[in-house]
């Protein structure tokens, strides 16, 4: 793979660490600390904090700020203007920086635009955020979310197509795009490759 691709106008902060074939757009700032994979993508004016891991293959549409103890694993999609938080109740006159509470997204988790995570959460495996849904609890591995607060409406594949069962009890499907198989068993997801 190549080096990665820092564009003329982004401000990388000597200590960051990015991997090679990662693509760092227009007007972008990366922190020290930071440490992004390879084959990602950030897009205009994303901005990434000091205590930031970003796994391979992850896509950071633009407008997006990953603050300081999030961590996106291998092929997260982040849309336009998503927002991830650090504190969960912020005052411009209190310090509580030794209070930012951990974020973990799961491989292969996608987030619509405009959708916003409330800190201290866990979204799981191949999860769905809907666009504009606010996220305020953990999010089971192939669940979709929508809503203000969100909430869970259905279950999707690893190919980002919904599948045809129901939220809760049991059920078992196919992916018609991949031939995979997916069972819903108390209240989690097998996946079964073809």
């Amino acid at each position: 793979m190549s080096e990665p691709f820092i564009h003329e106008t982004a401000i990388v902060d000597d200590g960051a660490t990015i991997g090679a074939g990662s693509r760092i757009w227009h007007w972008v700032h990366v922190c020290p600390g930071a440490v992004i994979g390879s084959g990602c993508s950030l897009g205009q004016n994303v901005f990434v904090g000091n205590r930031v891991a970003i796994g391979d293959n992850v896509k950071i549409q633009n407008n997006v700020s990953v603050y300081d103890n999030v961590t996106l694993e291998d092929d997260v999609f982040c849309g336009p203007s998503m927002v991830f938080t650090n504190v969960y109740n912020p005052r411009s006159a209190v310090v509580r920086k030794d209070e930012y509470r951990d974020t973990v997204v799961r491989r292969g988790a996608t987030f619509g635009a405009n959708c916003t995570i409330v800190c201290g959460v866990t979204v799981g495996e191949h999860a769905f955020i809907g666009a504009g849904a606010v996220v305020n609890r953990d999010v089971p591995a192939h669940a979709l979310v929508v809503g203000v607060p969100g909430r869970q409406i259905g279950w999707m594949s690893a190919h980002g197509e919904q599948l045809d069962l129901p939220v809760t009890g049991s059920g078992r499907c196919e992916c018609t795009h991949t031939g995979d198989t997916y069972v819903l068993e108390d209240g989690a997801i097998k996946r079964i490759t073809s």
